[in-house]
Parts: structure tokens; sequence; C-alpha cells
């Protein structure tokens, strides 16, 4: 079996691509897997450390300020879609599947065009751009979120969920562990702050004027500042006894076992981490994207009464009340938690990886 897998840019396309790849290598050892990402991206340094190979193309974006780099885009797009068919030729795979971002544009209209079977893995509430215009061509849309029909044709849409990492939201019997680890005090409740890896410089500066009022309320916090706010926040926490700032948490496993209420960002796979572990969570979802696509995100869960939402422009001034509201009401910490584990979907990647065994027995049928 050869399967392509084209996308990234971020954290949140490259992750599931990763463990949508990972689960294909376990059901099926023999099958060659070919990566396809954007030049200068992200997925260049992270698939081939994942221990795949990957090929480049010359796509960019459009800048949204006024600069000449964007009269380079057109031929850009031109040569991509020219290496992405000479890609497929090359290779000649079984399937193609993107996952968003630049380079799954050009990759999947070439598989579509060439005959090749195609799936798109969407992984947020509002979908982008590329896989909007790719919908009307693939055979398979797998999504994280109900609802989509609104923007994809229904016929074509499998509710799948998120791939995540599976060792990240495998909590059993981690409390103890992960209360050593972060040397946190047993009687106390643990508040979570998760920026993601580059840090929200609005959430940290929320935090900074929190922090002492939380602690004392009688909570104790892990920050995870980025690595622009740690110094600063270092400060910050220099005369507070329970809270930490750490630049980056690897051990994400042991921070969701720590904490009984978290902080977040509203990026699609952090949404779907959470759900998983079932954590009474405030979204804080960025402004600095797409479409707005966090906040939509976030509203798929605070709609079902699965979280609590505070707007970028109001975290400074509704943070700290609101996690000191909800750490005061045990049953809606309950509630919440309740429902979030109701929408999380486990076993993804197997059942993404189910459709795309469909596809490929009927492109050899044909």
């Amino acid at each position: 079996m050869r399967v392509i897998i084209s996308g990234g840019g971020t954290g949140g396309h490259i992750f599931p691509a990763v463990a949508i790849a990972k689960t294909i290598q376990q059901q099926h050892p023999d099958a060659v897997i070919l990566f396809v990402g954007a030049l200068g991206k992200m997925e260049m340094e992270k698939v081939p450390a994942a221990g795949f190979e990957i090929i480049g193309l010359p796509i960019v974006g459009i800048q949204r300020r006024l600069t000449w780099k964007n009269l380079l885009v057109p031929f850009k797009l031109l040569a991509s879609m020219w290496k992405a068919r000479q890609i497929i030729k090359s290779f000649k795979p079984d399937i193609a599947i993107g996952v968003g971002g630049y380079a799954s544009g050009p990759l999947l209209r070439a598989a579509a065009s060439a005959g090749v079977r195609t799936l798109i893995q969407e992984q947020n509430s509002y979908p982008g751009i590329t896989n909007r215009i790719l919908s009307k061509k693939v055979n398979t849309i797998c999504v994280a979120y109900p609802g989509l029909e609104k923007y994809f044709p229904a016929e074509k849409i499998v509710l799948t969920g998120n791939p995540v990492r599976p060792e990240v939201v495998d909590l059993q019997g981690k409390r103890d562990k992960a209360t050593q680890f972060f040397n946190l005090d047993s009687n106390r409740k643990t508040l979570l702050i998760i920026g993601g890896s580059l840090g929200a410089r609005t959430i940290n500066q929320a935090v900074e004027a929190s922090a002492a009022r939380w602690e004392e309320s009688g909570l104790q916090v892990i920050w995870q500042t980025g690595k622009g706010y740690i110094d600063q926040a270092k400060k910050c926490t220099q005369t507070l006894v329970h809270v930490q700032a750490q630049e980056f948490i690897k051990e994400m496993d042991y921070a969701y076992a720590a904490a009984d209420i978290v902080v977040s960002r509203a990026g699609a796979m952090s949404i779907s981490e959470l759900c998983l572990v079932g954590k009474p969570v405030v979204f804080v979802p960025s402004p600095n994207v797409s479409e707005d696509h966090q906040t939509k995100n976030a509203m798929a869960l605070v709609s079902r009464d699965a979280a609590l939402l505070v707007r970028d422009a109001d975290a400074s001034s509704q943070l700290c009340d609101t996690v000191l509201k909800l750490v005061s009401d045990e049953s809606r910490m309950q509630a919440l938690s309740v429902a979030s584990k109701a929408m999380a979907h486990d076993s993804a990647a197997e059942r993404i990886v189910e459709e795309v065994m469909k596809l490929v027995l009927l492109h050899r049928v044909a």
C-alpha cells in the first residue's frame, strides 16, 4: 500500500498527520508512506524527526500586509502544482490524505485529477479555506465536530474526531506521580495554564495580574508561558510559593493528571486532548488565527455546557474571577467535566484509517 499524506504549517496539522501515519504503519507494516509539506514550514523538520520521508513544495500563502512577496504567490502556486503532479506520477499512491495547510491543496488536487482516491481530515469546527475548496473534489471528509454539513457535502462526511498523541491523554494512575513531579501540595487544587507552545501574551499578562489572588484563595498554579514570557513570569513568581512558571511542558500527561482546572487556548488539538482527559476548562481563544476559528472551536463546547469561555480582549478583567468562581463550585466543575468527556472521540486515528482502507480497496477494485 502506497500512501501520501500532505499538509502542515502548524502542530495542529502535523500531529494528526503523524498519528494517522503511525496507525497505518502499525496495522500495515509493509505500507510505504510519503509526506508532502511546504518548504520552510515546521513539517519539514517534525516529520523526519518522527521517522517519515517528506518532500517540500515551494507554496506560500498570501501575506495580509502589503508586500512585494505577494507577487510571487501565483508563480509558487503554479510551481507547486507542477511538482505535485510529478510526485503523484512517480510515487503512484493508492490514496492521498490531506490534513490542511498550504501543501495539501496542490497535492490533493493533483491526486484527484489523476484518479487517486482522496481523503481530508478537518480538525476544526470551522474548516480552513484549503479544505473547503478541496471538499468538492475528494472522496471522504473526516471531521472532529458535528454540524459541518454547512461547509462540506453531507454524503462525504464521517465523524471521527481528531487523532491525538495517546501517551498524552493516558492519565491512569498518574496523579500521585504528577504531584511529585511538579512538587505540588496535595491539599490544594491545581490550575494549569497552557497558551500553546509559543505561549499567549494576553493570557500571560492576565495570569501575572491574577497569580497572587489565586494563591491567596488556596490554588496552586502550573503556568506554561512560552519562550517570550518566561523571564517576566519568573520575576512575577519570585515571591509566590504555589505558582510555578515553565517555558514549555514536555510531560503534558503529568500536567493534565495534576490539573483540577485548565485555562487554555482553543486550538483543535488542545480541545481534543482536553475532552479526552475530561477536565473543566476555561478557553481563551486566540484572536490571531484565520477566520476566528478558535472561538468557533470553543463555542462547539460552550454551547453544550462543556466549557467556559473568556474572550481574549476580556482576559485581563475577567479571567481571574472566572477561575475563582469555578473552583468554588464543585458541582459546576463536575458538570463541565462530564459534558466535555461526552464530546470526546477516542480511537480517532483508527477510525480514520478504517476510512482510508475503504478507499484503498475501492481504488484497487477500480
